[in-house]
């Protein structure tokens, strides 16, 4: 259980950028919007709210950001009904895209993607013409000086996990949906605090664009992460260590 992730390590990378930007707490609120829209705005029987608190708290988001972003997904706070849509696409290089978003008004928010999209140099495509590219996953970063390896492997193999991947100075630990909460649970009963750990879309498998088209597609994600309804974007392309050395 060895090898590397680019994507990994890249989303780990913006996000020291993104603090810099400010936009952690967008980030954070959205994900507590989309919980508390599916399970409900209690955290005690809604795990997936509970740990979008945690890591809004990890960030320093303020209370009263975090009962805001709760009433809004569960509608309390007035406005239209939020939905979640995926949209899918292709950016530079043939770089598969899903974009996962939180909407109330779908006529708004699908010209808007469409348009990223193209100025990016992608194009937004049909409904199913990306999905099947992914696949859910659970997948959490660990620090390699948390934990030794062969003691990682126990935690997270008993909890459930399916591998165990090392890049530079992380662990990177995948795990099916329905597993993540136990393998989380299992690294902080032993005092392992994973640095990032959230269910998200995975590439199935990976393409390796040129060095052009890979800037250019990070460019692209970048602009659809700034949108105000997009949650997240997955891609599924192989990041070169020449960009990686430019944004760390």
């Amino acid at each position: 259980m060895s090898g590397h992730s680019h994507w990994a390590t890249i989303r780990r990378a913006k996000s020291v950028v993104d603090a810099k930007k400010g936009k952690l707490f967008s980030r954070a609120a959205k994900l507590i919007i989309s919980a508390a829209r599916v399970g409900g705005g209690d955290p005690d029987s809604n795990i997936k709210l509970r740990y979008a608190i945690e890591d809004a708290r990890a960030v320093n988001m303020p209370r009263e950001n975090i009962q805001r972003a709760i009433l809004k997904g569960t509608g309390e706070l007035g406005g239209h009904q939020l939905e979640e849509v995926v949209y899918e696409g292709y950016g530079p290089g043939g770089v598969a895209m899903m974009v996962v978003a939180l909407t109330d008004n779908r006529n708004r928010t699908a010209p808007e993607i469409r348009k990223i999209f193209e100025s990016g140099g992608g194009s937004l495509a049909r409904p199913g013409s990306v999905t099947w590219m992914f696949e859910k996953k659970g997948v959490l970063s660990v620090r390699r000086d948390a934990a030794g390896e062969d003691r990682l492997l126990e935690i997270i193999l008993d909890a459930g996990a399916e591998d165990l991947r090392t890049y530079d100075d992380f662990y990177e630990i995948t795990c099916p949906p329905s597993a993540f909460t136990d393998v989380r649970d299992a690294l902080q009963k032993n005092g392992v605090t994973p640095v990032s750990a959230e269910v998200t879309n995975v590439a199935r498998q990976n393409v390796t664009p040129s060095l052009q088209d890979a800037r250019k597609a990070l460019r692209l994600m970048e602009a659809l992460e700034e949108q105000d309804d997009v949650e997240t974007v997955s891609a599924n392309f192989d990041v070169p260590k020449e960009i990686m050395a430019e944004i760390k």
